[in-house]
């Protein structure tokens, strides 16, 4: 899974690096993001792609929870249930995104004592995360972001990892039909993978980072 991410580019610099129109006015800015959080997608809107601030996370209720219960943010999409849970939107190219990153982080080491290990991408330094995104009534427009099987050397920090993409395959991902969108969901290369493991705790922040993406493991 992946419950942390950060954006370290201005709102001008991922505009022009994605040639994508600046968002309108909005509270949201570069920086860390949470499940539940603001963060940005790039996405197309009348054949011309657009910078917007969403919530990450789609909004949803399990069963057991009572009807004043606030929804959870399903902030990641397993790649095997693209075709299911998924489907209307992953199949609608209108409904995919690309998620603006400069990192990722994992947490590392013993129960309760974990620490972020950050993940970025060495030839990359503004990268690319396929995500699909959706309008809702609790948070007005959300994404989430497709994982797949990590790579072996990875593995050892989590077994999943988000669905990187690499430069020439953007347009593709927004635009060409399911099937040919479904081959760019694969691992990133290892060697082109930078890690740095830090002392900073994992629940470091005043409210501990969303687990929603356990609900679809």
């Amino acid at each position: 899974m992946c419950n942390l991410v950060t954006l370290n580019s201005s709102v001008d610099e991922v505009a022009s690096y994605f040639r994508a129109r600046r968002p309108q006015a909005t509270n949201a800015s570069p920086g860390d993001v949470y499940p539940g959080g603001q963060g940005f997608v790039v996405r197309q809107d009348g054949g011309e792609r657009v910078l917007q601030a969403m919530t990450w996370g789609f909004p949803v209720r399990l069963k057991h929870m009572k009807p004043s219960s606030k929804p959870k943010p399903v902030n990641n999409a397993r790649d095997d249930k693209l075709m299911s849970f998924w489907r209307p939107w992953f199949t609608n190219p209108a409904h995919r995104c690309l998620i603006p990153f400069t990192s990722f982080a994992e947490a590392e080491g013993e129960k309760g004592r974990m620490t972020r290990t950050w993940i970025s991408v060495a030839d990359q330094p503004l990268a690319a995360w396929a995500g699909l995104w959706r309008p809702s009534d609790e948070w007005g427009d959300c994404y989430t972001g497709v994982m797949v099987d990590a790579t072996e050397e990875l593995f050892h920090i989590h077994d999943r990892m988000p669905v990187i993409l690499h430069p020439e395959d953007l347009e593709a991902w927004l635009q060409a039909p399911a099937e040919e969108a479904m081959a760019l969901v694969a691992k990133y290369p290892a060697d082109r993978l930078a890690v740095e493991r830090t002392d900073v705790p994992w629940f470091s922040r005043k409210a501990p980072p969303a687990e929603a993406s356990n609900l679809f493991p």
